[in-house]
């Protein structure tokens, strides 16, 4: 039975009247093409992405399965649809802790309609992509025990600063994310950003691909990194920890060229992280005690 995501955190979401993705609960995620050649676009990279032997099998390993495309009905009620077909990143996680973080000073590719750079011209510089390389779409963090779950307010998403970015990076490792207004206390920095298989570690790791591939330009896409709170909290190995890459509508051509604007974003957010490991005073008193290592 297809059903809408139970952890999404940014884009169309799937309901009555909307287009958005579905899972069908034995693995798979369904994203619907987008009606002009964005959705086209999308399809024709993941197909090229996933056999290209140019792409090391680590690299691919931070993108999600392709797994073709399949005529489905569409969430929207208007009858059938195409849809690419992916792994559901978050299939085997039970509560996910989620973060969506759009990377690049800008947005938009060289090739954009005017309309359509003017429109990410202005969110660019509307929010913090401009001023730091990424911008948080959304973030969905779990609470503990039967908590729930905590989101900050999608408007207010819309409306952060460099401040606000660097407290929500530190809430989603914490025990109290909606502490507001005091401090985050960063209880899990050291298990989910730290560790040699943590979320810096991952990062890292892409990095150094992007300081030397010119294949392509990945303009809008995001990175998403996601863990489960009670493998953090039970000390298992690896806590669910995952760093994923999403969203290729708009990826072009490198034609040779290193993809500066991913690249600096990408270390804008390495450095934000950097620092949350290591100068953790922003973060209560209480953290020093309850981090893991």
């Amino acid at each position: 039975m297809l059903r809408p995501p139970d952890h999404q955190v940014a884009g169309h979401q799937a309901a009555e009247g909307q287009l958005g993705p579905l899972v069908d609960g034995a693995g798979f995620f369904y994203k619907p093409l987008q009606g002009d050649d964005r959705g086209a676009h999308e399809a024709a990279f993941y197909s090229s992405f996933s056999s290209d032997p140019r792409v090391p099998p680590h690299v691919r390993a931070f993108f999600p399965g392709f797994h073709g495309t399949q005529l489905l009905p569409a969430s929207d009620g208007s009858g059938p649809h195409p849809h690419l077909v992916l792994d559901d990143l978050a299939a085997c996680l039970r509560r996910p802790s989620l973060i969506d973080i759009k990377i690049g000073a800008r947005t938009w590719y060289p090739s954009a309609p005017d309309d359509y750079f003017h429109k990410c011209l202005k969110k660019d510089r509307d929010t913090t992509s401009l001023a730091l390389g990424f911008r948080i779409s959304g973030a969905w963090i779990h609470q503990g025990g039967d908590a729930g779950f905590w989101r900050p307010d999608r408007d207010a998403v819309r409306r952060f600063t460099a401040k606000d970015v660097r407290r929500t990076l530190r809430q989603f490792v914490s025990s109290n994310p909606a502490s507001d207004p005091g401090p985050p206390d960063c209880a899990f920095a050291s298990a989910v950003y730290g560790r040699s298989d943590g979320v810096l570690a991952q990062l890292l790791e892409l990095k150094a691909w992007f300081e030397d591939q010119t294949l392509f330009h990945f303009y809008s896409a995001s990175v998403l990194v996601m863990y489960e709170r009670e493998e953090v909290e039970g000390r298992r190995a690896g806590g669910g920890v995952r760093v994923k890459l999403v969203d290729f509508a708009h990826v072009m051509e490198g034609n040779g060229v290193i993809d500066h604007n991913f690249l600096g974003g990408l270390c804008s957010l390495i450095k934000f992280i950097s620092e949350i490991l290591t100068d953790p005073d922003e973060c209560s008193a209480e953290s020093n005690k309850a981090q893991l290592s």
